[in-house]
């Protein structure tokens, strides 16, 4: 069985009196010699409250570098970290908290409230709480006893680091098993295709519940011996001065941040090409959003990836952003990649298909649901996705929308994804959600959920006109709905479960 040694450990060797993160909200500040220092003293402190190799500790906290001494806490045990939704209500985390059974909660001061409804009889550890029984007395308390024995020197690459409950765009989450060796096999492809170095510096603020705020590009700095600025979460108050000081070398967000950057006044004097890489997932990235920012000088990489592959499965080459818009790039070193078409065989050049992949990135399935797990998967070992793409003659794939999302209209297969990228464009519109809903006539059409640029005015007549010069007949909504904000998951993708069928709404 192949095995890592401690790598923040390792890191701490190699680059030992180096700035590993700062949280620009406390002004707390660690070296990797630190850092490591800090996860040793968690690691006794979860191992003094009976966490052990294969138990879960549980954690539910803004950003903060306290997060990070946990999850190198856990490798050092064997423990596995379960990340809590602060966004879920007390009822939901309780379920949560059920199905992962974890020996211990740590928490932060702003959900404090909340767990301690959703977790009666757990044990709790405050990060911010003063006294004895607070995080850093236990720590120090910890710094002053022998290590514990239980600490491990190698991590074995198969095992469970931590566990991500999906988002949940279908209603139902899962908790995605992440391995030491998805940890490494995302940072080979992060690093091969950004170039990442050892003095790069990067931003962490995506919530860290997702796979994103942990690994985009959190963990992969702290591989390579990087800097990671820590913020509670997204402010734009505090990101628009660090990008245009060029404070930060490499920057990845989700298009609904990249959205709201290109909304601020101050974005049109703002000197982008301080970054060196801008890299964008989590949610389809509008064509009009990459043309905004590439008119500044700022290529924004269009990537793919899930939780469930790590999750840098694709990103864009800087070189062939303004030519291949619309593309996710190709699949990254470690990870292999086919388009089946339905019924079986791989799909050719420009022809859509299921996506599939494989590889060491790749999630071994689900915690305790060993069916979820069996469906994800096909018999010969691919992860099906779910999402429908086509690769041109290039080889660069392009993503056309979930399976699930994909209706037929009068016999004719619609992708939301393009009609979306199309209402986009209106420049009357800042973001646009469609669905299929049933009709009599013929059998499925679309429905547009839009939300204005402030200021800004359109209406159904106006919007159809539009689209109907832009789509086929058979792709144009049906029906508008004008709404002021959106159902989102922690990666900004509108949650279309959520949206209404019915008529009238």
């Amino acid at each position: 069985m192949s095995a890592y040694p401690d790598l923040i450990a390792k890191r701490a060797e190699l680059s030992p009196e180096r700035r590993a993160m700062r949280d620009l909200a406390s002004g707390d500040a660690v070296t990797y010699r630190e850092l490591n220092a800090r996860a040793v003293q968690c690691a006794g402190v979860l191992h003094g409250a009976g966490v052990s190799q294969g138990d879960r500790a549980a954690i539910l906290c803004r950003n903060r570098i306290e997060f990070f001494e946990a999850l190198f806490a856990c490798a050092k045990l064997g423990a596995v970290l379960v990340p809590l939704n602060w966004r879920m209500p007390s009822a939901e985390l309780s379920g949560i908290i059920e199905n992962c059974d974890p020996r211990l909660i740590l928490v932060g001061a702003e959900d404090r409230e909340t767990l301690s409804r959703a977790a009666r009889g757990r044990r709790i550890i405050d990060f911010d709480a003063q006294g004895p029984q607070g995080y850093r007395a236990r720590c120090a308390e910890a710094s002053a006893a022998p290590p514990a024995a239980s600490q491990r020197e190698f991590w074995p690459a198969s095992d469970a680091w931590y566990l991500l409950y999906t988002s949940g765009t279908t209603g139902v989450p899962k908790a995605v098993i992440q391995t030491y060796g998805m940890a490494v096999a995302n940072y080979v492809n992060v690093r091969q295709a950004i170039g990442l170095q050892e003095k790069d510096r990067t931003l962490n603020f995506l919530p860290l519940f997702h796979t994103a705020g942990i690994n985009l590009y959190t963990l992969p700095a702290l591989f390579a011996g990087g800097e990671v600025s820590v913020l509670p979460g997204f402010d734009i108050e505090k990101t628009l001065p660090l990008l245009a000081e060029g404070a930060l070398d490499v920057f990845f967000a989700v298009p609904a941040v990249y959205q709201e950057l290109s909304l601020s006044p101050a974005f049109s004097a703002m000197d982008l090409s301080r970054i060196r890489s801008w890299g964008c997932g989590g949610a389809p990235l509008p064509d009009v959003l990459v043309e905004k920012y590439a008119e500044r000088g700022a290529l924004v990489c269009n990537g793919y990836g899930m939780t469930e592959t790590g999750p840098t499965a694709y990103l864009m080459p800087e070189a062939r952003v303004t030519e291949k818009i619309g593309s996710v790039g190709k699949a990254q070193l470690l990870t292999a990649t086919r388009i089946v078409k339905e019924g079986g065989g791989e799909a050719a050049a420009g022809e859509t298909g299921e996506l599939q992949l494989k590889g060491p990135a790749i999630t071994p399935g689900y915690w305790n649901a060993e069916k979820a797990t069996k469906d994800a998967f096909t018999e010969d070992g691919w992860l099906k996705t779910g999402d429908l793409a086509y690769a041109d003659e290039d080889g660069f794939t392009y993503i056309v929308g979930r399976s699930k999302e994909m209706y037929i209209s009068g016999g004719e297969n619609v992708y939301p994804a393009e009609v979306e990228n199309v209402l986009a464009r209106h420049p009357a519109v800042l973001e646009a959600a469609v669905k299929g809903v049933p009709d009599e006539k013929w059998g499925e059409v679309g429905r547009a959920f839009v939300l204005l640029r402030e200021k800004e005015n359109a209406d159904s007549e106006e919007l159809t006109r539009f689209a109907r010069e832009n789509l086929a007949a058979y792709k144009v909504p049906k029906s508008f709905v004008f709404v002021s904000e959106f159902p989102r998951t922690a990666a900004g993708k509108v949650q279309k479960h959520l949206l209404p069928d019915e008529a009238g709404v």
